[in-house]
């Protein structure tokens, strides 16, 4: 499809060997720059202009992060891609690894050579059996024809890659986590500053991108940036892979421009599944806030129109939910999970997530008391803003959406000791 970017060879038989990718342009924008040696200034001004902002949840111009780090300084430099990929909803990144692994790889060289890196690392989330296969594979297709290693193409050019199993950790999708784990160490955030660009991976001024990020950019290149700036809207450049779940008829990859409405998407994932109404929307994986599905289906698909709407577009995960859902319950395996998935560092999110999590089960049992809810508030308002990364911030806006726009629901459950819906939640 024209619009697709990271997913536009998916249905293509073998899409994720050397050969069909090099059968449909892919390395072209590689072997140019090692030809000609393109100015990573004009590399950094494209991706300026195409308005491609970090896929991986912040949203963070990406242009404008490659421009921080220190290229003409001596020294080792890094690029690192994160496809930890934990958080409850996510499940892109896995797809590009699985069938468009040439195009990150060249997405990663390409990096490489603007921010000055010799080296590259993905760190991919360790139980991903088929992705970590396919993408080795890619990386010794890649290495046999000569785009990796030493002076590639006799340009005198080195860039190398290596992938890196993770242990599981939902926290080492926090950078700094992440390359605490790639050293070997406890995977637990760096306090900043220092930021990566100046002091990353083994001390060296490192990059860190997502996936679908780096995987946007060889198509970027090769068609510019103005074009994939019109594929979206103003601050809100390209297509957007959107991974929808929860109680819809067609679960799965969706791959849009970015200003898509809501109602469109939610038609493409074959609607709310059948004799149920939408109830409510969580637009970028479980850290980000609930929001109600009126309010959702007036809503467009970029980061701009969900920040409108209240709540992030986070990762592009959408989790669908209807109206035979107990958002208490739901919330309770939430907040479950983001106590798990504490690594203990902070106190406030070590002992807060505790609580969290127990006062929501409380309510959900059957025990919940009338003071529990400004209670749950004040937790969240005590571990917001007193963490070292923002696992704190994930674990307390779930929390405080679900209350602020359920609340009758967690009333009704502490007064009469059962969810105010029936049917599986």
């Amino acid at each position: 499809m024209a619009n697709e970017v990271c997913f536009r060879l998916n249905h293509l038989d073998k899409s994720w060997t050397l050969d069909v990718y090099q059968a449909n342009g892919g390395y072209d924008v590689w072997k140019k720059i090692l030809k000609e040696k393109t100015s990573p200034d004009e590399i950094i001004d494209e991706l300026k202009i195409s308005a491609l902002r970090g896929r991986g949840g912040a949203g963070f111009p990406t242009g404008l992060k490659w421009s921080f780090m220190p290229r003409n300084t001596p020294g080792q430099k890094y690029i690192v891609c994160n496809s930890d990929e934990g958080e409850p909803g996510t499940f892109k990144d896995r797809d590009i690894l699985r069938y468009n692994p040439h195009q990150l790889i060249e997405g990663m060289a390409i990096a490489g050579y603007t921010i000055g890196a010799t080296q590259g690392y993905n760190y991919i989330r360790g139980e991903f059996y088929e992705p970590i296969e396919r993408f080795q594979s890619a990386i010794e297709e890649a290495r046999a024809a000569g785009l990796l290693g030493k002076n590639i193409m006799g340009s005198g050019i080195d860039f190398d890659l290596e992938f890196h199993a993770g242990g599981g950790a939902y926290v080492c999708g926090e950078e700094t986590a992440l390359i605490e784990s790639i050293e070997g160490k406890k995977g637990q955030p760096r306090f900043k500053p220092p930021f990566p660009a100046s002091f990353g991976l083994y001390g060296c001024p490192t990059t860190i991108n997502n996936t679908e990020t780096l995987a946007s950019v060889p198509m970027i290149l090769k068609k510019g940036g103005k074009w994939f700036l019109e594929l979206g809207k103003p601050n809100n450049g390209g297509s957007k892979i959107f991974a929808v779940s929860g109680h819809v008829n067609k679960p799965g990859n969706y791959e849009v421009p970015m200003g898509t409405p809501f109602s469109a998407l939610l038609e493409m994932a074959g609607g709310v599944r059948d004799g149920h109404k939408l109830k409510a929307v969580i637009p970028g994986g479980s850290s980000t806030p609930v929001l109600p599905g009126d309010v959702m289906m007036d809503a467009t698909m970029d980061y701009d129109g969900i920040s409108k709407a209240g709540s992030m577009l986070g990762a592009g995960s959408v989790i669908v939910i209807d109206d035979s859902t107990c958002m208490v319950k739901a919330l309770a395996r939430i907040s479950y999970f983001y106590y798990e998935e504490s690594c203990g560092q902070c106190t406030p999110c070590r002992e807060g997530t505790g609580w969290l999590s127990r006062i929501v089960n409380r309510i959900e049992n059957g025990q919940g008391r009338p003071e529990d809810l400004d209670l749950l508030c004040n937790v969240s308002r005590a571990i917001e803003g007193h963490t070292i990364c923002a696992l704190g911030e994930a674990a307390a806006a779930p929390v405080t959406s679900f209350v602020k726009q359920f609340r009758e629901e967690f009333e009704y459950h502490i007064e009469h000791k059962k969810c105010m819906v029936g049917g599986a939640g």
